[in-house]
């Protein structure tokens, strides 16, 4: 009996012994050591705030990130009208140019030939009034001659006439005349590809002389610049308004359709600039983040904004001063979508090395 309580009374002992063990070990293991960074408090977090989601960022953590902001100020643009352009086919143009100067070199062939016959003509005659040197017969043969080859060339002239008419009913003045220059820098690039033709529809509305530099929207979103050339003849009958032919000197796709961003008048107006850098692409809208206090971003809808050389002018929902992020939006935007309440600090060290 006694060997069993002394048993028992050992086994108490342990016990008591390992549980105040774990309860040190709990109380004082949880504590943070000296020194230690307190790394929750530093961590990035996402609130919702009046309806608006937040994302919480320390000033330390701004820096070590280098999230940087710039506040909006007011710039002199140039208003732009936003029209309507396409990528003409220049092939017919092409065509009728060999065909005109196929015509043309007809033309002076039965030039020459028509000045020969005509001589021919005013020699036999000369002959004949001179006690009849030449019979009559040679005489109403040059004549004959002399007016075949005279109509002929009136037929080889209609049909260049008709053809330069084509040609400038189709493509304007401008083109019609590179076409047909013997040394045309422009045609030139056109036969080559490095440069296009685009015809574009300016808006009914439109006042004043049709600018003489655009710009257009290429494929890959870059801007491209655009000379003018010419008043296109013809229209696009799908768009209403006036047209005319610019030269870009950029290959396009021949018939794309896109955009041209054609200046409103030749003054400058003030408006909100956003600059381009802070400005991030999400859910096929644009979007910037504005620090609404020294740890707060918020993300923001720019809407309907025209771009221009300083960036994308906004009428509303946003006001002079207000500190938009430049560089590290789109860590903002990675934190603000990133699933919240998920561990993911590191809990055992070696692992850590993985």
């Amino acid at each position: 009996m006694k060997r069993t309580l002394v048993i028992l009374s050992v086994v108490s002992v342990l016990l008591a012994a390992g549980a105040s063990w774990f309860i040190y070990q709990t109380l004082v293991g949880s504590q943070p050591r000296p020194g230690a960074p307190a790394q929750a408090a530093t961590q990035p977090s996402v609130q919702t705030v009046n309806g608006e989601t937040v994302v919480v960022v320390a000033t330390d953590v701004q820096r070590a990130s280098h999230i940087d902001v710039a506040p909006l100020a007011v710039a002199a643009i140039q208003p732009e009208n936003t029209a309507y352009a396409t990528v003409v086919d220049l092939q017919p143009l092409f065509d009728l140019r060999n065909r005109l100067a196929a015509a043309r070199a007809d033309y002076d062939t039965l030039r020459a030939q028509a000045g020969n016959s005509h001589a021919q003509y005013e020699r036999s005659r000369v002959l004949f009034e001179d006690d009849r040197n030449v019979s009559q017969k040679s005489l109403q043969d040059a004549r004959a001659a002399m007016q075949g080859d005279q109509a002929k060339l009136q037929s080889a002239e209609a049909a260049q006439s008709g053809l330069d008419a084509t040609m400038r009913q189709q493509f304007g003045d401008a083109l019609a005349s590179a076409a047909m220059a013997p040394a045309s820098d422009l045609f030139q690039r056109l036969l080559a590809g490095r440069a296009v033709v685009l015809r574009v529809t300016l808006p009914a509305g439109y006042s004043g002389a049709p600018p003489e530099r655009i710009k257009v929207d290429a494929p890959d979103g870059q801007p491209v610049a655009a000379q003018k050339l010419s008043a296109s003849p013809q229209g696009d009958p799908a768009v209403q308004g006036n047209p005319y032919f610019y030269a870009a000197g950029r290959a396009l796709p021949v018939g794309m359709h896109t955009a041209a961003h054609v200046p409103a008048s030749n003054r400058n107006v003030s408006a909100l600039v956003i600059p381009e850098p802070a400005v991030i692409w999400y859910g096929g809208q644009l979007w910037v983040y504005v620090r609404t206090a020294p740890d707060r971003f918020t993300r923001r809808y720019v809407p309907d904004a025209a771009s221009s050389d300083q960036g994308f002018v906004v009428t509303d929902g946003f006001h002079a001063g207000d500190e938009v992020v430049m560089h590290g939006a789109q860590l903002l935007l990675s934190q603000e979508l990133r699933p919240q309440g998920i561990a993911t600090a590191c809990k055992d060290p070696p692992e850590c090395d993985d």
